[in-house]
C-alpha cells in the first residue's frame, strides 16, 4: 500500500482563507500589510522566489515593494538602504535575499533589520526567541512550513519520536526547537552520526533536510512512519527531487510529502503569514 501524500497545496489553500480574513480586518483599520523585498543583483533563483512571493502576497491582499540593487553595490550603500526600508512605517516585513555577493559582509547586515520586521529570521534576536520558545518573534519560514503541514494533516508530535536529518541554522536546529516546544522527543542526525538508520528506523516522524539528493532510502524508514522531505535538488536527469528517494520510501512510509509540491509550496505562504503578523505587531501591539 502506497503512502498518503501530504500535499502542500491543500495546506496553502487553508492558510490563504485565514490570511484573507486577517488582511481584511487590518484593512478595516486602515492598515495594508506590506512586504519590502531587498534584492542585490538578479540571480535566477532569487527572481523565481520573488515572483512566487509577490503572487502569493497579492492573492491575499498583501502589498509588495521590491528594492532592486546593483550587484556591485557597496557595503555602506546596502546598509543605508536596509536602514531606509527598516524606518519606513508603511513596510511591515523585510525579506533580504541571501546569499549576498561575496564582497558584502552578511554578519554586519543581519543585525540591521528590526526583529519586528525580520520575517525570515535573519536577526539573531529572532533565532534566540525560537530557541527560547518565545512565539513573539519569527521562526525561519521553512521549519514553520513543516509545522503547518503537520498541523493541517492532524499529525500530533507530542510524545512522538522524531528524527531530524540536518543540523543547519536554516532548517534542522530551529525546526527541532519548534517541535521540542510541542513536546516531541527529538534526535538530530548529521553526517557524523553513526548507525544513522538505527535511529531513523525508530522514528515515528522523520524529517529530512540534509541537502543531498535521494539520500534517504527505504532502509531508513520504519513501516508507517511520517516522512517530511525538506530537500530541493536536481537529479541526474535534470528533474527536481528531494532528499528522500521518493519511489522506494513511498512503499514503506505511512505518509510522505512530495517534491515538488510539498514543503516548498507552503514556505512562501508562511512568509506571507509573517508579513501579516508583523503588521499586527507594528500597529496593534
Amino acid at each position: 500500500m502506497m503512502a498518503e501524500l501530504l500535499k502542500g497545496l491543500e495546506v496553502t489553500k487553508a492558510m490563504r482563507e485565514k490570511m484573507i480574513f486577517e488582511v481584511e480586518e487590518l484593512n478595516s483599520m486602515g492598515i495594508t500589510p506590506t512586504l519590502g523585498i531587498i534584492r542585490v543583483g538578479a540571480r535566477p533563483d532569487d527572481l523565481s522566489y520573488e515572483k512566487g512571493a509577490v503572487k502569493r502576497c497579492e492573492s491575499v491582499g498583501v502589498k509588495v515593494k521590491v528594492f532592486e540593487l546593483g550587484e556591485n553595490i557597496s557595503q555602506a550603500e546596502l546598509e543605508e538602504k536596509i536602514k531606509e526600508v527598516n524606518n519606513d512605517s508603511l513596510i511591515h516585513g523585510i525579506l533580504l535575499f541571501r546569499p549576498l555577493p561575496a564582497h558584502l559582509n552578511e554578519e554586519n547586515i543581519k543585525f540591521l533589520v528590526s526583529p519586528q520586521k525580520d520575517i525570515d529570521c535573519m536577526n539573531p534576536i529572532n533565532i534566540a526567541k525560537v530557541f527560547a520558545g518565545d512565539e513573539s518573534g519569527f521562526a525561519p519560514c521553512t521549519p514553520e512550513a513543516v509545522v503547518e503541514i503537520l498541523d493541517y494533516y492532524n499529525i500530533p508530535v507530542e510524545g512522538k519520536n522524531v528524527a531530524v536529518i540536518g543540523r543547519s541554522m536554516i532548517v534542522g536546529k530551529p525546526l527541532s526547537m519548534l517541535l521540542l516546544k510541542r513536546n516531541a522527543t527529538i534526535t538530530i542526525c548529521h553526517t557524523r552520526t553513526k548507525n544513522i538508520t538505527d535511529i531513523t528506523k525508530n522514528a515515528e516522524i522523520l524529517i529530512v533536510a540534509a541537502g543531498k539528493a535521494k539520500l534517504v532510502t527505504r532502509d531508513y524508514i520504519s513501516p508507517g512512519a511520517v516522512v517530511i522531505d525538506v530537500g530541493i535538488n536536481v537529479d541526474e536527469k535534470g528533474n527536481l527531487c528531494g532528499d528522500v528517494d521518493f519511489n522506494s520510501v513511498e512503499e514503506v512510509a505511512g505518509k510522505i510529502t512530495p517534491v515538488p509540491g510539498g514543503v516548498g509550496t507552503v514556505t512562501t505562504s508562511v512568509l506571507v503569514k509573517h508579513v501579516i503578523k508583523a503588521a499586527k505587531l507594528n500597529n496593534l501591539a
